[in-house]
């Protein structure tokens, strides 16, 4: 028997024996109101897996969420259909887990870590805990490298560091998901891992085929739960796949996480919170939503080797920027990227509103020229914005401010720089370099557009 089959036998062994109940105690099922199962008292943590068996021995998976004198309470991983009076419900005596390895890399996982792509088992894996602490701050390298996007107006203008947390605030509709596709197949990053939560069921292959295509997914790891799975799938994939950016960092390499959308995943969060009872507070969202979000946000980020440069999409409810989660997260995170529905309706693609964004370590990962001229074209675009209305009715007349007719004459050529189809790829260099072309050009007053 050879060693690779010898390994496939005893994983398959592995898993038939964990499936075997830790525990004698059995519970009942006593209540079941919403997606909450009510369970007699039991010996079992919060965040431990049970098996509710109805009438089968299959049964459905569920994970503890609380507890209170008359016992314990779960959420199902699936369906409550079946789930009786009396059910037995056996505790497996573990918690959810992520399984981790090289062979991860091109597959489509769900929420729970298990293959969807049709592509077989995982074959041997390491089994990791979800519940990983950050890395101790001390411990941290400091973030002194670029990463490149492949998209010139965050290459150039908010530009990324390895290591770095960053989010894409966005209403729906606006672009984020081609944005991260386009991402996900330049970026200088080793790895890619993609956390797609809450989506509709129709967007998923959408996005493996078309944004990310097969040049992406061959150096990326794809996590998936719809909109329609449980609460806690959905806020379990995005432990899942901060659990396996972990692991290729771990490994030494340069991670890209992306997840779409925090905010799906703050609201399963509040499913979860208020149906175990929990008061809610800002519209409607729980304490324990505010205490968990950073706590998955600081798992990102460097470490002794390696480092996640996190991407996280934030959906703004109503294209209110400053709702609860939108306003939390850009507290924690080391930047962020507006996504403009103005822009994206007068078809500027990508949408990014350059002036409303910023990169918190921009800075400290690109050289002072390269500055210069990022802020040379920061002030053109500042100037023409101010001056928008009037230059849009010919109010504005030439000679009033010299830097508004600059912006003015090099308005076309600003435009082209901003502007980027999905296929189109740019690297580091070539963004600075248009730059710091479009800088020569502002500095020389009066000078008209050569576009």
């Amino acid at each position: 028997m050879s060693e690779r089959i010898l390994t496939t036998w005893l994983d398959d062994a592995l898993a038939h024996v964990e499936a075997v109940p830790r525990f004698t105690a059995c519970g009942r099922v006593t209540r079941v109101i919403g997606q909450v199962v009510e369970v007699s008292p039991l010996p079992v943590g919060v965040g431990d897996v049970c098996r509710i068996a109805p009438d089968d021995h299959h049964g459905i998976l569920a994970q503890v969420v609380g507890f209170h004198e008359r016992g314990i309470m779960l959420m199902p991983l699936d369906e409550t259909v079946g789930i009786h009076p009396g059910a037995v419900v056996i505790p497996l005596g573990r918690t959810l887990y992520a399984n981790a390895s090289d062979r991860l890399v091109g597959r489509v996982l769900d929420g729970l870590g298990r293959p969807i792509d049709g592509k077989g088992p995982l074959g041997p894996t390491r089994r990791c805990s979800l519940s990983a602490n950050p890395p101790d701050p001390l411990e941290r390298a400091r973030i002194s490298e670029p990463l490149g996007t492949g998209v010139r107006a965050i290459d150039g203008l908010v530009t990324l560091g390895k290591g770095q947390r960053i989010g894409i605030m966005a209403g729906s509709g606006v672009g984020k998901s081609v944005l991260m596709g386009m991402v996900a197949r330049h970026t200088t990053a080793d790895v890619n891992v993609i956390a797609l939560l809450g989506e509709r069921g129709r967007e998923v292959r959408e996005f493996i085929e078309r944004d990310l295509g097969p040049e992406g997914l061959r150096r990326s790891v794809v996590v998936v739960a719809t909109s329609d799975q449980a609460a806690v799938v959905r806020a379990t994939g995005a432990l899942v796949a901060t659990t396996i950016a972990e692991y290729f960092r771990d490994t030494g390499r340069d991670v890209m996480l992306m997840m779409d959308s925090v905010t799906r995943v703050a609201m399963a969060w509040r499913e979860i919170g208020l149906a175990v009872g929990e008061p809610p507070t800002t519209k409607g969202y729980p304490p324990s939503v505010f205490a968990a979000l950073p706590r998955l946000l600081e798992r990102a980020g460097t470490a002794k080797q390696g480092s996640i440069t996190g991407l996280y999409a934030v959906l703004v409810e109503g294209d209110d920027f400053n709702e609860p989660i939108a306003d939390a997260a850009r507290s924690i995170l080391d930047g962020h990227i507006v996504l403009s529905r103005r822009l994206a309706n007068a078809k500027h693609f990508p949408a990014i509103d350059i002036l409303e964004s910023v990169s918190r370590v921009r800075d400290q990962v690109i050289s002072s020229r390269h500055l210069d001229a990022a802020n040379d074209f920061l002030k053109l675009e500042a100037a023409h914005h101010s001056h928008e209305d009037l230059i849009a009715v010919g109010a504005y007349k030439a000679g009033a401010d010299p830097l508004v007719d600059r912006a003015i004459a090099l308005r076309s050529q600003t435009r082209a720089f901003l502007q980027q189809t999905a296929s189109d790829h740019s690297d580091l260099d070539e963004a600075f370099a248009r730059l710091h072309q479009l800088s020569s050009l502002a500095a020389v007053p009066n000078r008209g557009d050569s576009a």
